[in-house]
């Protein structure tokens, strides 16, 4: 049992706590991992706000990076002092989904209120998203690490956990997008410029952002976005086809927004694709005219976590990466203490981040 430093959310929309939590010694097939960095991501502002519900007292936090501490029985390929990217994505290897190549929608239930946290007076602390990682020590399944290369920052390493996959994925597992297609992304945040990325990577003729603020439209054209789109005009799906001169092959809604949802089939061709990325909060709905998907063989397509199998996409991503093929650093924000974590997550909350990182060091 170690006591480490955490950032405990004790109530929905409240500052966190930062204070000291216990952590239990890794089970069989878990190791404990050692954290550098944490990178925030609105899925984790989100449950702090109340979006999802969710079990409390909790630590959230879910894309980061360290180094590995400690390791249960029966874990094998890894070792004491490997650096990994540590995810939210526990997958059982047994259940339908996981025997289908299907990880992030694995069957097998993982219940954080019995996870290896707890508060100080022996009390339940959820480990929320299989992770807990706003602290300085986490313990998760093997299947949740990737070992990395030496030399990779671990603040570039965290974002790989999450916004990166969850990006990319999207475009190349779950759109499956060929050279030539041409994209759109309604949303340029740290997801949707992830999602810029993966379309440059898979050779896409024209990628159009779509953002409500006019400078992350131009931090947008720096991922490799061929034009902007200001969301906030009457109809920018007008404005998105004048670009293209057709509609588009694939859609990305990476915002949790509904209404991004409701307006995204206006900038599809015929044959096209939304891909659903961004979580709206619990009870939000969209709209839809259920037949022109029909009539223009058009479909809706979920892409949790950007459909990653993570030992197979992650050591790609770092590969490219490696190779100055894909912006990580330029996705960093600022650099912040995990003591002040609600500055972060307040700065976060702005709009104006790409990514800002929690360093334990």
């Amino acid at each position: 049992m170690h006591i480490i430093k955490a950032a405990v959310a004790h109530a929905f929309g409240q500052p966190l706590t930062v204070q000291d939590v216990h952590l239990s010694a890794p089970k069989p097939g878990e190791v404990e991992v050692t954290l550098e960095a944490c990178a925030i991501c609105h899925s984790d502002i989100t449950y702090l706000d109340g979006g999802w519900g969710g079990s409390l007292p909790a630590v959230y936090g879910h894309e980061a990076a360290g180094r590995i501490s400690a390791l249960g029985e029966g874990v094998s390929g890894l070792s004491q002092g490997d650096p990994v990217v540590v995810t939210l994505i526990r997958s059982c290897g047994a259940c339908p989904s996981c025997c289908t190549g299907r990880p992030t929608s694995c069957e097998t239930p993982y219940d954080g209120d019995l996870g290896p946290l707890k508060m100080p007076d022996g009390s339940k602390l959820h480990q929320a998203m299989a992770s807990g990682a706003f602290a300085e020590r986490v313990v998760v399944a093997q299947t949740q690490v990737v070992k990395i290369a030496e030399g990779i920052p671990m603040a570039v390493a965290s974002l790989i956990a999450c916004g990166v996959i969850t990006g990319v994925g999207a475009v190349v597992n779950s759109a499956q997008m060929r050279p030539g297609q041409d994209a759109v992304i309604i949303g340029a945040g740290g997801v949707g410029l992830n999602a810029i990325q993966g379309a440059r990577i898979a050779g896409a003729r024209r990628i159009i952002a779509v953002d409500v603020l006019s400078e992350k439209l131009d931090i947008a054209m720096d991922f490799g976005a061929t034009h902007g789109v200001l969301a906030t005009s009457e109809a920018p799906w007008e404005d998105a086809k004048a670009a293209l001169g057709r509609g588009a092959d694939a859609v990305f809604v990476t915002v949790g927004a509904a209404g991004a949802y409701t307006t995204a089939p206006n900038y599809l061709a015929a044959g096209g694709k939304v891909i659903m990325v961004g979580m709206p909060a619990t009870g939000a709905t969209s709209t839809y005219e259920a037949g022109n998907f029909s009539a223009a063989s058009q479909s809706m397509i979920g892409s949790k976590m950007g459909g990653a199998v993570i030992q197979r996409d992650i050591p790609w991503i770092v590969d490219l990466y490696s190779q100055g093929r894909l912006k990580l650093d330029e996705l960093i924000s600022g650099h912040w203490p995990l003591a002040q974590i609600n500055e972060a997550i307040a700065d976060t909350k702005t709009g104006s981040a790409k990514r800002n990182v929690i360093h334990f060091k």
